[in-house]
């Protein structure tokens, strides 16, 4: 009868170790799936679809409002604007001293054109990076120093 008890405990450990293992991998953040870059593995990639926005911070703002936002452990920029109108014509656009045209390609506009909508990454590891706003309305232009 010993033998019968202890297979049962046994069984019931292992399946009660089972169980909790799987009901802790349902509640995993969708965080864990995303990818991860570095530098220029970064350059064209959405940062939502990494974990680079996981630590990234504005770096500076725009007089227009334009954000150049930045990851440490990406070493990777991008432009955000993180509310406002955006009319029709108007652009938000990242690049870096490397490049001799800008990123102008803005992810998740809304529909009613306010904010936030922000663009793909630019590598900037060992270079410098700036966010601009083109608003076409005003027929202005408003960048970033260079970070």
């Amino acid at each position: 009868m010993r033998l019968t008890t202890r297979r049962i405990a046994s069984t019931g450990a292992a399946l009660a170790i089972a169980v909790t293992g799987l009901l802790l991998g349902a509640g995993a953040s969708p965080a864990f799936a995303a990818t991860s870059c570095y530098a220029s593995s970064c350059s064209g990639l959405n940062p939502a679809d990494t974990t680079c926005a996981n630590d990234a911070r504005t770096i500076q703002t725009s007089s227009f409002g334009v954000e150049l936002r930045y990851s440490p452990s990406c070493r990777a920029a991008w432009a955000r604007r993180a509310s406002g109108m955006n009319g029709v014509g108007d652009t938000i656009s990242v690049w870096n001293n490397s490049s001799s045209t800008p990123d102008f390609n803005a992810l998740h506009v809304p529909a009613n054109g306010s904010g936030p909508y922000y663009t793909r990454m630019v590598n900037d590891a060992d270079i410098k990076s700036r966010a601009c706003d083109v608003v076409d309305n005003y027929g202005g232009v408003s960048c970033t120093d260079w970070f």
